[in-house]
C-alpha cells in the first residue's frame, strides 16, 4: 500500500512538472488563431461598442482576429452560461458587465456572478457613466427641473428602459428612490436603438443610457443631455451638470471587465491580462472611448478581483433596497 501511494504521488508530480512547461509553451505560441470575446450587450450598446474597441487593440497586436460575438438577454444569464461553458484554452473569453455582478433579486436567478468562483479575472476594459437625456419638448433643460416635474404629477414622466435588471434600469431605480419620485417605466429590448427612437420622437420623455448609444440623437438635437451620474465633470462634457451636484452621492457608472473560464492555464491569464493592459492604456485608445464617453485604465487579474468584490458591496444592498418598494 505505501509502495502504491509513494509512487501515485510520484507519479503526480512528474505530471505536474511535464504540464507546466507545456503551459509555458502554448502562452508563449498563444494565439495561434482567432480569439472569441462574448458580450451580453446587444449591438450598438455602449458596452458593446467599448467591447469591439478593445478586441480591435488585442487583434493588432496579436496579429489574429479577436470576433466579439453577442449573447444578450436575461440580464447576462445567457452569456455567462456560454462563456461558463466554453474550452478553458483561452480562444474563448467573456467581458461582462457591472449588472452581471449586481443582479436585481428575482430577475436572474443564476446572477449576480463571483470571482474567482466563476471565472478568472484578467483586466479591466472600459468604463461609461449613465447620462440622463430628455426630449427637448418636454421643456426640461436640468434635473432639478424634472424632478419638480415628476413630483407634480407622478408617473407622467416616461423612461425608457434599455433592459430590465441592466445598469440604466438600475440607474433609473435608484434614481427615482433617492430624488423621491415615480416616472413611468417602458421596457425595450435588444440595445438602445428602439427606445431612442421613441425618446426621439416624443412618444417618451426620457432615457437613462451610455453616451455613445445616444450621441447619434445628442448630435442632431433629437435629445438632450441634462446631467452624467459621474463622481465629477467630465472633460469632455463640461456643460454637463453631474447628478451628485443635485443629489449628493450619487453615481453611476457602468464598468466591463475580461475573464476567462475557469480552467484555463495561468499563464495564458498573464499574457492577455498584460497585453489588454498595453492596449488600454494606449493614447489613441483612451482618446478613441473618450469621445464616446467611456473611460479606461489597466487592471491586474488580483485588482480587477478586489474592483469587482468592492462594487459588489456597494450595488447589492442598494438593489435589495429599491426592489422591495
Amino acid at each position: 500500500m505505501k509502495i502504491t501511494y509513494w509512487l501515485g504521488i510520484a507519479g503526480l508530480c512528474l505530471l505536474t512538472m511535464l504540464a507546466a512547461p507545456a503551459a509555458r509553451a502554448q502562452a508563449g505560441n498563444y494565439p495561434n488563431k482567432p480569439v472569441t470575446v462574448i458580450a451580453d450587450a446587444a449591438p450598438g450598446a455602449t458596452p458593446d461598442v467599448d467591447a469591439r474597441f478593445v478586441a480591435e487593440g488585442l487583434g493588432k497586436m496579436w496579429g489574429q482576429q479577436v470576433i466579439v460575438v453577442n449573447h444578450p438577454g436575461a440580464n447576462g444569464s445567457i452569456a455567462a452560461r456560454a462563456a461558463a461553458e466554453a474550452a478553458p484554452d483561452g480562444y474563448t473569453l467573456y467581458m461582462p458587465v457591472l449588472s452581471t455582478f449586481a443582479a436585481l433579486p428575482s430577475v436572474a436567478p443564476n446572477l449576480p456572478l463571483k470571482l474567482p468562483r466563476d471565472f478568472l479575472p484578467i483586466g479591466y476594459t472600459a468604463e461609461n457613466p449613465m447620462f440622463f437625456a430628455v426630449n427637448p419638448s418636454l421643456g426640461i433643460s436640468t434635473l432639478p427641473q424634472l424632478i419638480a416635474a415628476a413630483k407634480k404629477d407622478p408617473g407622467k414622466i416616461s423612461l425608457a428602459v434599455t433592459g430590465v435588471g441592466r445598469l440604466t434600469h438600475m440607474t433609473g431605480l435608484v434614481f427615482q428612490d433617492r430624488a423621491n419620485i415615480s416616472l413611468l417605466a417602458v421596457p425595450y429590448n435588444g440595445g438602445p436603438a428602439a427606445a431612442l427612437a421613441d425618446v426621439a420622437g416624443g412618444r417618451v420623455s426620457m432615457i437613462i443610457e451610455g453616451y455613445s448609444g445616444i450621441v447619434g440623437s445628442v448630435k442632431a438635437g433629437q435629445v438632450k443631455l441634462i446631467a452624467v451620474a459621474s463622481r465629477e465633470r467630465l472633460p469632455q462634457f463640461p456643460d454637463v451638470p453631474t447628478v451628485a451636484e443635485t443629489i449628493p452621492g450619487f453615481s453611476a457608472t457602468g464598468w466591463q471587465v475580461l475573464v476567462a473560464p475557469l480552467g484555463t492555464p495561468a499563464p495564458i491569464i498573464s499574457k492577455v491580462s498584460a497585453d489588454l493592459a498595453k492596449v488600454v492604456s494606449d493614447p489613441d485608445f483612451k482618446q478613441r472611448l473618450s469621445n464616446i464617453g467611456s473611460y479606461s485604465r489597466a487592471m491586474t487579474p488580483e485588482q480587477v478581483l478586489t474592483f469587482v468584490q468592492k462594487e459588489q458591496d456597494i450595488w447589492l444592498p442598494v438593489l435589495q433596497k429599491v426592489s422591495k418598494k
